[in-house]
């Protein structure tokens, strides 16, 4: 009888302890599908300071860069470009588009491409 209720107590904590396991599991999981990730914020931030000026919010151009020509981002013409090329035009500048080599690290250059690409099918 004693080693019954034994076995019962150890089922019964078992489960408690495999429930809880599991709700842990299931709320990390939620919270990172949430989180859109550290550089999201800051892309996005550096994007308004530095880009949107001519390129717009959402990039499709804002009045001053539409007056410059400036490409709209969304489109498959700059979505097409390989990152690398997007790197160097915005670290080198192109046309009337300033260089930003000395203002922005390889990081946050980098970053701003992965946003630029966020973009595709916005339009």
């Amino acid at each position: 009888m004693t080693q019954d209720k034994t076995e019962r107590h150890v089922m019964f904590a078992s489960t408690i302890l495999l429930m809880l396991f599991t709700g842990l599991a299931l709320f990390v999981v939620s919270i990172v599908q949430a989180s859109p990730g550290p550089d999201s914020a800051a892309s996005v931030a550096t994007f308004r300071t530095k880009c949107a000026m001519c390129h717009g919010p959402d990039g499709s151009g804002s009045e001053v860069g539409k007056s410059m020509n400036v490409p709209d981002l969304r489109s498959p013409a700059v979505q097409k470009v390989p990152d690398a090329e997007l790197a160097q035009i915005i670290s080198d500048g192109k046309g009337g588009m300033p260089p930003f080599k000395n203002s922005l690290s390889t990081d946050q250059v980098h970053s701003l491409v992965a946003h630029i690409r966020s973009l595709r099918g916005k339009k």
